[in-house]
């Protein structure tokens, strides 16, 4: 039998050694959590600035004349408020440019292909997540497949399509520009991924429910699915919005006429540009980096005031699937 003593013994022997283990142990996790958060943030300013620096630098060469910004100095020494006006002046009254139809350009071929993309993805979206058809899943791993692939590659296939359609020609109308800036890009897998996730989130009771009501799947998507998904529409919209304003390397490929390059493309064209002998031109990076300025200040504008709706959806897309 075990002697009482001995065990108060033991027991007052052991404590006072397992409070020094835990008082380390609560240091030890300190000290790493202190050196975790330096760690951190140390790296989240860098890469802040890594961001920031060439925003910096966009609106800082705005407010320069064409020999400061050659120069390389970081902020502009001369009258910065007539720098201001002339850069922006020259670009928005640049007959070369055409500043206000080049943005007209940008504008009907982005909200086109959002808001007919955005129809396309709410529709697809609802048969993959509440529609049951053979080989319903395996179309969809072939969809997930694709965007294995990066965009670049499809360049080729859709100009060859768009050049047996007649889109693309010498004699472009500006139809024609319009449309193949916009049909490439009416699908969007990733789109279709994201509200399929949201949609998936909806109770199948309310779907059950509304069949016991007599109501049909068109009216069950357009009256309860689409107002529960709004926060993903909503960054789907916005998105969609910001990728057809930015585009690039396929509208600079495939429209041949610089009267209807969207204002991505036109910032890299001629009309930038300053004749400083007989038939010798030279950018001049101050009035690009105006129009850059003007350029992104819509989009900046624009995620400022939907900011919450995009981290919403994208949030609660990501949930569960």
């Amino acid at each position: 039998m075990t002697n009482p003593v001995n065990v108060t013994t033991t027991l007052t022997l052991r404590i006072p050694g397992k409070k020094r283990n835990v008082e380390d142990t609560k240091k030890r996790d300190k000290v790493f959590k202190i050196i975790g958060l330096i760690v951190t943030y140390v790296l989240l300013v860098l890469f802040a600035l890594l961001i920031l620096v060439p925003f910096y630098y966009m609106i800082v060469a705005s407010m320069m004349t064409e020999d400061e910004v050659r120069e390389g100095i970081l902020f502009p020494t001369t009258d910065i408020f007539s720098n201001l006006v002339d850069n922006y002046s020259r670009t928005i009254n640049n007959p070369s440019f055409q500043y206000f139809d080049l943005v007209l350009n940008t504008l009907i071929v982005a909200l086109s292909t959002t808001c007919f993309g955005l129809i396309i993805t709410i529709l697809t979206a609802f048969a993959f997540s509440r529609l049951q058809f053979k080989g319903r899943d395996l179309l969809f791993t072939i969809f997930l497949a694709t965007m294995m692939i990066p965009g670049e590659m499809m360049v080729i296939t859709n100009y060859t399509t768009m050049s047996n359609l007649n889109l693309i020609t010498l004699n472009q109308s500006r139809m024609e520009a319009y449309l193949v800036m916009i049909l490439p890009f009416l699908v969007s897998v990733f789109y279709i991924y994201l509200l399929r996730q949201t949609f998936k989130q909806i109770p199948n009771e309310l779907y059950l429910a509304a069949k016991v009501d007599g109501k049909s799947d068109w009216s069950y998507l357009w009256k309860v699915m689409v107002p529960l998904a709004s926060p993903t529409l909503i960054t789907i919209f916005i998105l969609n919005l910001i990728g057809g304003w930015n585009a690039y390397v396929w509208p600079k490929t495939a429209v041949l006429n610089s009267d209807y390059y969207p204002i991505s493309v036109a910032l890299r064209s001629a009309a930038l540009q300053k004749e400083v002998m007989p038939d010798v031109y030279e950018t001049q990076s101050s009035w690009q980096m105006a129009a850059t300025v003007l350029t992104v200040l819509p989009l900046l504008i624009l995620f400022i005031i939907f900011r919450k709706y995009i981290m919403r959806g994208v949030g609660r897309a990501g949930i569960k699937g």
